[in-house]
């Protein structure tokens, strides 16, 4: 292998549909793609108990058919906008099953329908009305999207990305790397000097593949030896072939309606979480737009209410959503074909029954290191990408997102001894130093919460006081109605943080009037003039 240095792109010679560098962004974000229909279909098969019959012929077809036709659409979008700027550079929007979403339909949503009625199809189908409601969601939510882009700063953006993709992207991969070292951190070790370090593989083999490679190697080879890493067996590979098959989406439209008589129960999760992807959705615009891409936010939200639509009518209960870490692939190389390319390879693998041959082929800790790295990189870009002085504001952003992850850890551990917080009683994790009631208020609708925060942490940095109290009265209503610092939708949930929220904003106000307030200080080499929402600043 050869150290090389990556050669810019040059604007100006138009639009390409397949670059060198698209390898390794198809074979990145495949594999981030392949990871989460790995998870997904363990938790149909294992989690709900759900009929292969129904996970390989109904549920997976839809699924690829949903995510084929988003991958399709932003590579058709980042086509456009090549041609439109003459730029050679483009790289199309990253998208696919959202991952928090995820979990949430089946143990918030499909799980408890299913044990309260014996019948996981019931599940299935209350699954379906969930992503029918969210879908309606994003596609109103997308004509006032661009509106919220352009007042909030971008370190709140950005930030508060920046920590769902460290707290739940990055941390779990990084967790289970150093479980299996041998293998994790081995293929770790080749995407660093890869993507980091500019190391080009013989041939110009991708460096992913090159990951994923090494660690079956590894991982079948330990198996060879009788000393397995990795848990892969002969005997479960045999066995992955009984699904094969090919299967296409069929019309789910009965299924969907049957779950509207569990609507009571999807519309207190189904409201908040669409707003969820609306945040999320226009913060991940706003960060391609710092890498150089800026593509409209309301077609982009408006597509995923679309084929997410689609896919929950043909029998996929869960939610299309614009993916973290657009950065990632185009830093390393990825332009409009990586997405397109994706997305007719993930329908023929649904299509065809391969995922349940993949579980037991590729050890899932060998994919892990690809998803630190985009973590690493989305981390990264909040700090890059925005005012030097901004940086408390974007550490700020993360706090919710950490105390959500908390939580959730403790939450997961206390249910695996099979008691839950409340029995343990809060004063006595409270005496151990386990503040369980402060991370349930601060990691509460935590990208909203972190949005919020961070948005009025970067108008008090640049003076501007009143529009900090803008921010801090739309978290008092957010918060009010349960949006954030609470568990559910409602009135008056969370009612002592909104009104503390006022009393935040009443400061604010109070400052602005009657306050002498000292100018800001603008380090060297940074712009004078506040970077908010709207236009991205250039690219060093």
């Amino acid at each position: 292998m050869t150290t090389t240095l990556r050669t810019p792109a040059q604007p100006g010679t138009g639009p390409r549909l397949w670059a060198p560098g698209d390898w390794n962004a198809f074979f990145g974000f495949g594999t981030n793609i392949l990871v989460n229909l790995l998870v997904l279909t363990g938790l149909l098969r294992y989690v709900l108990k759900m009929p292969d019959a129904i996970v390989f012929g109904r549920i997976l077809p839809a699924a690829g058919l949903m995510m084929a036709l988003s991958t399709l659409y932003y590579a058709y979008l980042a086509w456009q906008l090549a041609k439109k700027t003459g730029r050679n550079d483009v790289c199309a929007l990253p998208s696919g099953i959202s991952v928090p979403h995820m979990f949430v339909v089946v143990f918030v949503i499909m799980l408890p329908i299913s044990l309260s009625t014996g019948d996981p199809i019931k599940g299935w189908e209350a699954g379906l009305t969930w992503v029918f409601v969210q879908s309606f969601v994003l596609m109103i939510g997308g004509f006032i999207a661009p509106v919220i882009r352009r007042i909030t700063p971008r370190a709140a953006l950005l930030g508060t990305l920046a920590g769902v993709s460290i707290a739940f992207i990055a941390l779990r991969p990084a967790l289970e790397m150093f479980m299996t070292p041998l293998l994790g951190v081995v293929c770790f070790a080749i995407i660093l000097v890869s993507w980091f370090g500019g190391v080009r593989w013989f041939k110009g083999i991708p460096a992913g593949l090159v990951a994923i490679a090494v660690g079956c190697l590894i991982a079948w080879g330990s198996t060879a030896l009788g000393m397995p890493i990795g848990g892969m067996s002969l005997a479960g590979l045999g066995a992955s072939f009984a699904n094969f098959g090919f299967s296409v989406p069929l019309p789910a439209i009965g299924h969907v309606f049957s779950g509207f008589d569990f609507l009571g129960v999807i519309l207190v999760t189904a409201i908040p979480f669409g707003i969820y992807d609306l945040v999320e959705a226009m913060d991940n615009v706003e960060s391609a737009a710092a890498s150089g891409d800026s593509f409209p936010t309301t077609r982009v939200l408006t597509a995923d209410g679309v084929v997410s639509l689609v896919g929950c009518l043909m029998g996929n209960p869960f939610i299309n959503a614009v993916y973290i870490g657009h950065p990632g692939w185009k830093a390393m190389g990825g332009r409009i074909g990586y997405s397109a390319a994706t997305g007719i390879v993930v329908l023929l693998m649904c299509w065809l029954g391969i995922i349940s041959v993949m579980t037991s082929l590729i050890p899932v800790v060998a994919i892990a290191p690809i998803l630190l790295y985009i973590g690493m990189l989305i981390g990264a870009q909040a700090f890059q990408e925005t005012p030097r002085s901004h940086a408390p504001a974007v550490i700020l952003a993360f706090m919710p997102h950490l105390a959500a992850w908390g939580k959730l850890q403790i939450d997961n551990a206390l249910g695996a001894a099979g008691t839950n917080a409340a029995a343990v009683g809060l004063d006595k994790l409270g005496q151990t130093g386990v503040l369980y009631h402060g991370l349930e208020v601060l990691g509460g609708g935590a990208i909203l919460g972190g949005l919020i925060l961070g948005a009025i942490a970067v108008f008090i940095i640049d003076r501007e006081l009143v529009k900090a109290a803008a921010f801090a009265v739309a978290g008092a209503l957010l918060t009010f109605f349960g949006f954030m610092h609470g568990e559910r939708i409602g009135i008056g949930q969370s009612l002592s943080v909104a009104v503390s929220y006022l009393g935040f904003a009443a400061v604010l106000l109070a400052c602005a009037k009657l306050a002498v307030v000292e100018p800001q200080a603008t380090p060297h080499g940074e712009p004078a003039e506040p970077a908010h929402g709207g236009a991205p600043q250039a690219l060093a």
